[in-house]
């Protein structure tokens, strides 16, 4: 049974694709010295779309035409729409286990998603800014070039109005943007109690240093995108994102045994700590072969079927598919102590 995957190898988001693969390949690895997928072995073939959206279809349809049975792809929101609209013809199943814009899955019965949405992350990210910060202002600061920024901002700005929370400033900025420094002065004005900053680890390094220099005091919220600024940030000026909070999917501090399994194995493996990219990785396989496994045939059209109506439990959670292949499922929320992702809470949607 062949596998295909594609994720960023190269360019600024390759530290999500190669913690994403690396969890595949774990997953993989498991099933097929437990005897593979109704006997048989899988095999993956990884191919690198540097986070582009033409290099995402490109890739995919390679992967089709070698064979895949499933593409398990890509990491950012709008390469893994596109990834998802040239499927629909196909119909082979497709998972992006972290791309979280909602129009991803969308009408496609073939697409799925391992991860939450974007707007799922922003109203969390509300919840827990009233009910465990107190917050009673907000700031928000998004990327209007990003779904995914964009997503979780108009998400948390409405149900943060619907709590009592008054966004008193919001700004926006370009993909290309650099310099913050007018955005980041006009926030300061407001002097808010939080500041969203819904963009991936590699703008955040940029922005939340010019934050400071701002004379920001707030406390910084994000989505799971924040997974990984540590890696892009010198130990030295950690102090600058200390007590920011994120949303996401998985907690080494877990302790249930299962994910203290998996834990131990990627350290194993790998030499290094899991992040949720990996975990959700990781899970999307096991998503894949208990859907394959309970098909009532090879058809797409069952294995489709089989994938909807799993009851799935993981390292991510446990979780059924909702009417649009999206999970529904509690949030971790993470807190950046000493240059460490720590867990502090779970939200539930309300």
């Amino acid at each position: 049974i062949k596998f295909g995957s594609s994720f960023p190898l190269t360019g600024q988001y390759s530290n999500y694709g190669f913690s994403t693969v690396n969890g595949i390949e774990m997953a993989i690895e498991e099933i097929n010295a437990n005897g593979g997928i109704k006997g048989k072995k899988i095999t993956l073939e990884s191919l690198d779309d540097k986070g582009e959206l033409t290099d995402s279809v490109t890739t995919y349809h390679k992967l089709v035409q070698n064979g895949a049975q499933a593409v398990i792809g890509t990491n950012t929101s709008s390469p893994s729409s596109a990834i998802a609209e040239a499927s629909i013809n196909d119909g082979i199943p497709v998972i992006t286990p972290t791309g979280t814009e909602e129009a991803i899955t969308e009408g496609k019965p073939n697409v799925f998603r391992t991860c939450f949405t974007n707007p799922y992350q922003g109203e969390l990210l509300a919840i827990f800014a009233k009910d465990s910060l107190n917050a009673k202002t907000a700031g928000i600061l998004v990327n209007t070039a990003s779904d995914y920024s964009t997503g979780i901002a108009d998400s948390f700005e409405k149900k943060a109005e619907e709590l009592g929370i008054k966004v008193v400033k919001k700004e926006s900025y370009g993909e290309n943007d650099t310099d913050f420094k007018a955005q980041l002065t006009s926030i300061a004005g407001k002097n808010p109690d939080v500041l969203l900053i819904p963009d991936y680890y590699e703008k955040l390094s940029l922005i939340t240093p010019q934050a400071r220099d701002a004379n920001i005091k707030s406390t910084f919220l994000g989505g799971d995108g924040w997974d990984g600024i540590l890696k892009t940030m010198d130990s030295s000026s950690y102090d600058i994102i200390q007590d920011s909070y994120f949303t996401n999917h998985f907690s080494i501090e877990d302790t249930d045994s299962k994910v203290q399994e998996f834990i131990n194995k990627y350290r194993e493996k790998y030499g290094e700590d899991p992040t949720a990219f990996s975990a959700l990785g990781y899970d999307t396989v096991y998503i894949l072969k208990e859907g394959f496994e309970s098909a009532n045939s090879d058809s797409n059209e069952d294995r489709n079927a089989a994938i909807k109506s799993l009851e799935f439990t993981g390292i991510t959670g446990s979780f059924k598919f909702d009417e649009n292949n999206n999970p529904r499922k509690a949030a971790s929320i993470m807190k950046i102590d000493n240059g460490k992702y720590k867990f502090d809470s779970i939200v539930k949607p309300r």
